[in-house]
């Protein structure tokens, strides 16, 4: 069974920073994506950042961020831990989420923004910036 567990959300104020990790276990797979998602109230949940893992191993090359968090936040993965963390810098009052870590099978280039892609969920965690 495939398991995502989030954590390093909470509160933080404008312009500070935030580590998230999500802890994958469970994988028969060794390629897959895991994609950060974000959801505020009342709007709909947005693809932040997604990041490809080939053999267990994450791959840079095809690394996803939207627009709104390019510049500003990074993501890395430890294949030791079977972890991916995004580090999250610079955050604007409209970071304000619940953050979510998920897992694809069959996510592509074209689908790693995209919430359908991923098969897979944590249970999401709360930033809040606020000053």
């Amino acid at each position: 069974e495939v398991q995502l567990v989030e954590s390093g959300g909470g509160d933080v104020q404008p312009g500070g920073s935030l580590r998230l990790s999500c802890a994958a276990s469970g994988f028969t797979s060794d390629r897959y994506h895991i994609g950060w998602f974000r959801q505020a109230p009342g709007k709909e949940r947005e693809g932040v950042a997604s990041l490809e893992i080939r053999d267990g191993m994450p791959y840079y090359g095809t690394v996803y961020y939207a627009d709104s968090v390019k510049g500003r936040f990074l993501l890395s993965g430890d294949s030791a831990k079977n972890t991916v963390s995004l580090q999250m810098s610079g955050l604007k009052p409209e970071d304000t989420a619940v953050y979510f870590c998920a897992a694809g099978r069959l996510v592509t280039i074209v689908t790693q923004a995209d919430p359908l892609a991923y098969d897979f969920w944590g249970q999401g965690t709360q930033v809040t910036v606020s000053s």
